[in-house]
């Protein structure tokens, strides 16, 4: 990988929206999948793949911070609802 892609790579992510994000995220695990891919462009995509999963969970947390914020209420967490 490219020095010039791995600095791409730390700040492009940044600018997705959520739905962009997730949709790339999508791209690269079904391109991965396929297993054709060699061993350094596989690291790039796993690499880039991580970069857009911590974009989306960034984004979800904001999301429900407003949700809580709006509903004046804090959100039950059904892991602890039994």
């Amino acid at each position: 990988m490219t020095e010039n892609r791995i600095e791409q790579l730390t700040t492009e992510p940044e600018n997705l929206t959520f739905e962009q994000a997730f949709a790339r995220l999508e791209e690269i695990v079904e391109k991965m999948e396929t297993g054709e891919q060699t061993l350094e462009n596989a690291l790039a995509d796993f690499e880039e793949a991580r970069l857009l999963a911590r974009r989306c969970a960034r984004l979800l947390e904001q999301a429900e911070l407003k949700v809580r914020q709006l509903s004046g209420e804090d959100l039950i967490d059904p892991e602890l609802e039994i």
